[in-house]
């Protein structure tokens, strides 16, 4: 079999020694053979097509460990190698576009206090939450809930699931009594924080666990935590956006490409959780962003037992003709329970609207 030496490798691949010889360090391509008495390399022909592979993907920025997990599937299932590919580039999107709005409005409260302009106007925070058993579970596992600056849900799994969601949530209420103007970086470390509490009580409940979306309010902006499958949507300007990732398999899978939205409604592993709250030794890593609340907005928090069985459609046209957040919500579980009720049912609305000169900063409703 063809050898050859560093140096014509190297050439050959359009790499340098030097690469080489750090992929060799960092186990991602060793030589075919080392001389005993020189220590220099040799290499077959047939490991140019993995050299120029973990050159590519260094040249993504694809950590060391995934790039070895990719070269162990390229040769036996290049299709399955691909998927990997794919299922790195949709995390490192959905990832920037976290990092993207964080510096976005990190640029932004900068500038404000180079004019010393903090005095934005507060928007008002109209809200509504409610919660179903179904009409099938004979356990009810959701919670929701909704004040002055706090939205959440969580929908709870395991023996003890309705305690684990109520424990999220009751981490976050420590939060809506801080002060209504937070600096952006300062919430975001404290909605980290308060999550990583929630896991820390939460690991103590024999292997329950649950999902977890939450907003909390500082001025015009909200807070946006996230881990699991419950969703967080907008209605902005007559349409409708989901502004949370599922932290599933299914979704895994329709991030890469091997499933459609259509198959993912009945494939047999869409309720495996990729991420939860349940006190796993790697700890909770939840999503977080912040996002600008204008007047007009209408947000809503659910768990699966809606979103799975209201098509997005009837969501939309909901949230677009009720009156107030009570009427939205009331209508929404109830087509859950008429569409069977399957699961349980968590639901929560905010609208924001514009704040009346001297008036309260968030109301209830």
């Amino acid at each position: 079999m063809d050898r050859l030496t560093i140096g014509a490798f190297a050439r050959a691949a359009r790499l340098s020694a030097k690469a080489l010889r750090r992929y060799d360090e960092l186990g991602l391509l060793t030589p075919a053979s080392v001389d005993p008495y020189t220590g220099y390399r040799y290499y077959e022909t047939a490991q140019l097509e993995r050299a120029r592979l973990v050159a590519w993907l260094r040249r993504i920025g694809m950590p060391t460990a995934r790039i070895r997990e990719v070269g162990e599937l390229y040769g036996p299932d290049p299709a399955a190698a691909a998927r990997a590919v794919r299922e790195y580039w949709a995390r490192v999107e959905a990832e920037t576009s976290a990092r993207r709005d964080l510096a976005l409005f990190l640029a932004d409260q900068l500038i404000q206090q180079s004019e010393d302009s903090m005095t934005m106007t507060s928007p008002t925070i109209r809200f509504a939450a409610r919660t179903d058993r179904g009409l099938v579970r004979e356990a009810h596992q959701d919670a929701a809930y909704a004040g002055e600056r706090l939205l959440a849900v969580a929908d709870g799994y395991g023996a003890r699931g309705a305690h684990a969601g109520a424990a999220a949530i009751d981490a976050l209420k420590a939060l809506a009594g801080s002060p209504a103007e937070v600096r952006a970086g300062d919430l975001l470390n404290a909605l980290e924080d308060a999550v990583h509490r929630a896991d820390t009580v939460i690991g103590g409940l024999d292997g329950s666990g649950t999902t977890l979306t939450a907003m909390v309010w500082s001025g015009s902006r909200l807070a946006l935590v996230h881990i699991g499958d419950t969703r967080a949507h907008l209605l902005r300007d007559g349409e409708l956006f989901r502004i949370t990732h599922d932290h599933t398999v299914v979704q895994s899978m329709i991030d890469a490409g091997s499933l459609t939205e259509d198959e993912a409604a009945s494939h047999p592993e869409r309720a495996m959780l990729l991420k939860a709250l349940d006190g796993g030794r790697g700890g909770a890593r939840p999503d977080l962003r912040l996002c600008e609340a204008r007047p007009g907005d209408r947000y809503l928090l659910c768990s699966d037992g809606l979103f799975t069985v209201v098509a997005q459609s009837e969501v939309r046209r909901v949230l677009a003709t009720a009156a107030d957040p009570d009427g939205a919500v009331d209508e929404l579980i109830g087509l859950a329970l008429s569409a069977g009720g399957p699961d349980n049912i968590a639901c929560a609305v905010a609208d924001v609207e514009t704040a009346p000169a001297g008036g309260p900063v968030t109301t209830g409703a």
